[in-house]
């Protein structure tokens, strides 16, 4: 049973938000601005945290730092129109997926299904009962699946967020092939990437400076014209 934290200043839309998870079994809990999810969330522990990006008292984006910085909770951002560049700004700092106002139902469901089966605490469940997977090893690195971690070359530990772990899996799968946009977004948001949408390419850029920037070796990971993303390695 999965731990959900509704964060949103509507108390009408909470309420909906409470009833529709309650009925699929989630347990739970609601806040009506930042120090109050501060308090909730330092209090209980939670797979997954439904966050508004506008709040009365801090932004979103903050509040995702915050969260991100303090554990591996899964982030979903509840956004409204006109707020595409605060939006890929979130996905930036490591939330893992978003979902537009007014919400579908199913659509919502989806993706919170999703990003809780991409959780480290999901997938530490299922490791625990039997079904871990083994590590990639490349280029001195390792990624280990069942406990959704990456070790850098000289043993220390890389934090990623789902989204950028889901990347990585993907483009390891197929280590110099290129990846499509479109099948990098349905694979890690498990959605059709949309007209003009920059996520992919933020989340490809931030993964490269984890990747690249705390070693200062060549590209790891390649654009390929018309085509997506190449990652550049052997498998070990």
């Amino acid at each position: 049973m999965y731990n959900i934290l509704i964060v949103d200043d509507e108390p009408e839309l909470r309420q909906v938000l409470r009833e529709t998870l309650e009925r699929e079994n989630y347990v739970v809990s609601e806040a009506a601005d930042a120090e109050e999810m501060r308090r909730v969330f330092e209090a209980g522990e939670f797979d997954l945290v439904l966050l508004d990006l506008m709040l009365p008292d801090e932004d979103g984006l903050t509040l995702t730092r915050y969260l991100k910085e303090r554990s591996d909770v899964g982030v979903i951002i509840l956004t409204g129109k006109g707020e595409s560049v605060d939006l890929i700004i979130g996905l930036e700092m490591g939330a893992d997926d978003y979902v537009a106002k007014p919400y579908n139902r199913r659509e919502l469901l989806a993706r919170i299904k999703s990003v809780v089966r991409r959780s480290g605490r999901s997938i530490d469940k299922t490791a625990k009962n039997g079904d871990a997977k083994n590590c990639i090893l490349f280029s001195g690195w390792e990624l280990d699946l069942p406990h959704h971690k990456l070790a850098a070359p000289d043993g220390s530990d890389v934090p990623l967020t789902m989204a950028e772990f889901q990347l990585l899996r993907v483009l390891l799968e197929a280590p110099g092939q290129p990846v499509g946009r479109e099948q990098l977004s349905v694979q890690i948001f498990n959605k059709e990437l949309r007209e003009n949408s920059r996520n992919i390419d933020a989340l490809v850029r931030r993964l490269r400076q984890k990747l690249e920037g705390e070693v200062n070796q060549t590209q790891m990971i390649k654009s390929v014209r018309g085509s997506g993303y190449t990652i550049l390695t052997t498998l070990e």
